[in-house]
């Protein structure tokens, strides 16, 4: 299960979310992405309450990284997953 919390911020939109980030709920989030920022608006993932990232996960996430959207993250998972999406680098 994944919570998903989306708040604006002025120009900027935050997606909060808790949980596990896999499964049917990676399609959830790529869709609440795609709905609620407009092209161009700065998207920032808080990933800190986060507990697991599957591979389809990583993939949308590298996808939101890659339109410019900021990926924050607390603990040594979720760090580890961001800067493996940072530096372009493919997790097995």
């Amino acid at each position: 299960m994944l919570k998903i919390t989306s708040q604006t911020d002025g120009p900027r939109i935050t997606f909060e979310l808790e949980g596990k980030l896999a499964g049917p709920w990676v399609q959830e989030l790529e869709d609440c992405w795609r709905n609620a920022a407009n092209p161009g608006q700065p998207v920032r993932v808080l990933l800190c309450a986060v507990t697991f990232i599957d591979e389809k996960g990583r993939q949308l996430l590298a996808e939101m990284y890659r339109h410019g959207a900021e990926l924050v993250a607390e603990g040594c998972m979720n760090k580890a997953v961001v800067e493996q999406i940072v530096r372009g680098e493919r997790a097995y």
